[in-house]
């Protein structure tokens, strides 16, 4: 199963997401079963990096990061079963450049966080505290949506 998690820049939260899931795949041992990447809508930070406060942040939380940004293509849409979005600006981008036939596989995050759905915050122009909780809100997020994921290819199975 292949998963992307789309953001504005493919700096902060989509990569984070990413390095989030491949972390608690590890440990759940299923790795093997997934594949991830992450994007960007926009071309700003093209073969960049992800924002050396989300490298902290992450690191702070046991969690290694790497990535290079990228902006997404129409292959992304072809390609992933599951496109994760971290706002409402980036859902109605992404829905823009799909056909209708690929709508249903794009969704927001926090459709899998169990304190509720809502964006989840750009951090790039906060501080600390503000990445701490896209952290928080990531990882809730991504633990929902690995347990979606899980019974869903049980049930296919």
């Amino acid at each position: 199963m292949r998963v992307l998690f789309v953001c504005l820049g493919n700096i902060c939260r989509s990569p984070l997401a990413e390095a989030i899931f491949q972390h608690r795949l590890t440990a759940k041992g299923l790795s093997k079963r997934f594949q991830a990447d992450s994007c960007g809508t926009s071309n700003y930070n093209l073969g960049d990096g992800p924002d050396q406060r989300t490298i902290a942040n992450a690191a702070r939380n046991g969690v290694t990061m790497t990535h290079t940004a990228r902006q997404i293509s129409g292959e992304d849409l072809d390609y992933y079963d599951h496109i994760l979005v971290m706002d409402s600006q980036i859902y109605r981008s992404v829905l823009s450049l799909a056909a209708p036939a690929q709508h249903s596989k794009i969704l927001m995050m926090r459709t899998f966080d169990p304190l509720g759905p809502g964006d989840v915050p750009d951090p790039y122009w906060g501080d600390e505290d503000d990445f701490q909780e896209v952290f928080e809100m990531l990882e809730r997020s991504v633990t929902g949506l690995i347990a979606h994921l899980t019974r869903q290819a049980k049930a296919n199975a």
